[in-house]
């Protein structure tokens, strides 16, 4: 009987015990890592506004470039051929 009290008073101090650890841990994780997230955010929005600039550069130029004609002109060896 007396190792049955013993058992269950470890039982409920390892039960207590691993409750309040995990509430500070809890605490510290969620303290620690709203920074992180912030930095995370803003190298985000700057991987966003290079991509915005690669794309933004790139239409600039395709939209430069000439269309190709719809009919094809005729080939120089091709003029006296029926």
């Amino acid at each position: 009987m007396t190792a049955l009290i013993f058992l269950v008073g470890a039982l409920t101090g390892v039960l207590a015990g691993g409750a309040v650890c995990f509430r500070y841990f809890r605490a510290a994780v969620a303290n620690d890592i709203g920074p992180q997230l912030k930095r995370m955010q803003n190298q985000l929005d700057n991987i966003e506004s290079a991509v915005n600039l690669a794309l933004a550069s790139r239409y600039a130029e395709l939209s430069q470039l000439p269309w190709p004609a719809a009919i094809p002109a005729p080939r120089a060896n091709d003029e006296g051929r029926p």
